[in-house]
């Protein structure tokens, strides 16, 4: 499944035929689990087992959770293409690779996520998050969807229901107000609209119920203030907008401002926008 292309899971069988096509050219397939391995999606270790037990990718990388911190990194691939990269005259060296200690660790890390079952966890507490964001999907226009699997989650924000326009700015505007509440979510995607859920594997069911709240308030105060529910079509009754009281008026009208601030800006893109005082590039490259 698609990490920073903004946690798109593709359907069943998918990978089979992409992986016929890449052998057929000569090439390899190759499934990164830097971000979903090690039981992310719950009901699988790996994120690859979702397209089927008769996938079995050429080469599979991981990194980051394999140290829980430590900073570690593992190829494991078939010996029939290991041998041909040493045939090749190639050689690959690394002074700290192997070393007893990261082993120790990773090692560590599988036996907490056995004892801890932390697999289970992620089902089960991402099962009830996912349920959360789906909520949220029908009280505000902003969601246009809501996909994921495990503690693997992406939120979907748009402005327009009908025409999927990527609410490029409102995604930053809540991730920024997320930080200022000691909250931390980054922005995936070609236009960085979707939120990311990519918690650590103990996040619990209070922790998922305190993020979505907060969720919730900022989407609220953020629809308010640029009428985005009255232009989908959505009903203002007093069962999802929230009465602002009158020394609150300055902060919704600071919030209006500075959402018109960004969509007003010279940095204005074909599906997403940008302010002039915070540049955010589209694209950007992950290491």
């Amino acid at each position: 499944m698609q990490s920073c292309g903004g946690q798109v899971i593709p359907p069943a069988g998918y990978f089979q035929k992409v992986a016929e096509t890449v052998h057929k050219a000569g090439g390899v397939f190759i499934a990164d689990e830097v971000q979903v391995g090690f039981g992310r999606v719950g009901k699988h270790f790996w994120g690859f087992q979702l397209q089927g037990e008769n996938f079995v990718p050429d080469i599979v990388t991981m990194g980051k959770p394999i140290g829980n911190g430590h900073p570690m990194s593992c190829v494991v691939t078939t010996r029939q293409i290991a041998e041909a990269f040493g045939a090749s005259g190639l050689e690959y060296f690394n002074t700290f690779g192997g070393n007893p200690v990261s082993c120790a660790i990773g090692l560590a890390v599988l036996d907490i996520i056995e004892q801890e079952d932390l697999q289970r966890n992620a089902t089960d507490v991402g099962n009830y998050l996912t349920g959360l964001l789906e909520e949220q999907k029908k009280k505000h226009p902003l969601v246009g969807d809501v996909r994921g699997v495990g503690l693997f989650v992406g939120v979907d924000l748009v402005k327009d229901q009908q025409k999927r326009t990527p609410a490029t700015a409102e995604a930053q505007h809540i991730i920024y107000k997320l930080k200022e509440r000691k909250i931390l979510l980054s922005a995936d995607g070609p236009y960085r609209n979707i939120l990311k859920f990519k918690p650590p594997m103990c996040f619990s069911k209070e922790d998922a119920k305190f993020v979505v709240d907060q969720i919730d308030e900022l989407l609220t105060d953020l629809e308010e203030a640029t009428g985005i529910r009255t232009r989908n079509g959505l009903s203002t009754s007093t069962q999802y907008k929230r009465k602002v009281p009158t020394e609150g008026r300055s902060q919704l009208d600071s919030l209006n401002e500075n959402i018109s601030h960004i969509n007003g800006s010279a940095c204005r893109q074909e599906n997403g926008f940008c302010a002039k005082s915070r540049t955010v590039p589209c694209k950007r490259i992950r290491t």
